[in-house]
């Protein structure tokens, strides 16, 4: 067995830590949130049965709807629905958001992909799109700007941590092509 470290040992008292990061290659963690759809109507999405009907899905995580970061994101994926689609990703927002604050995100920034809420994290943690992130040289525990491309096959092709909310699609375009 050996004799532990002091980070092992800290690690094995506090099971509450936050989660790991996944990696490329990686089955998807599945879930199911409720979802504000283009068209203004409400259902739920589960990623195991986008992956089943044979769709890759890009699945980006964003802090909060209606600031300028995520809506320069958002914007960024609705303006490239067309280029992302011929490679046949379908793109999935999730925030923290309840479903009345992303229906008016929908709305006014005429945003074209369903927009999920996961209103206590609990996907969120399972992506480990929820950690420490330095804001203002602080760290803090937050929402980590994060986007995943799970393939058809349900497995992870792409796992990006504090991303830039400009031109990041643009860089995604560049490593899923």
């Amino acid at each position: 067995m050996g004799i532990m470290t002091n980070t092992e040992q800290q690690t094995e008292l506090t099971p509450t830590e936050l989660p790991a990061r996944l990696n490329e290659g990686t089955q998807a963690p599945d879930f199911t949130l409720p979802a504000v759809n283009p068209d203004g109507s409400e259902s739920t999405i589960t990623l195991s049965s986008l992956t089943a009907q044979g769709k890759s899905v890009i699945l980006y995580f964003y802090p909060a709807a209606m600031t300028p970061g995520c809506t320069t994101e958002a914007c960024d994926f609705r303006d490239n629905m067309a280029r992302l689609g011929t490679l046949g990703y379908t793109v999935l927002g999730v925030s923290k958001d309840s479903m009345a604050k992303l229906q008016k995100f929908r709305e006014r920034d005429h945003l074209s992909f369903p927009l999920l809420s996961d209103p206590d994290l609990t996907v969120h943690k399972l992506y480990a799109a929820y950690g420490e992130k330095k804001l203002y040289g602080k760290t803090h525990v937050g929402v980590l700007r994060s986007t995943f491309a799970v393939g058809s096959n349900g497995t992870i092709e792409l796992a990006r941590y504090n991303v830039r909310a400009k031109r990041h699609v643009e860089s995604l375009l560049k490593k899923l092509s």
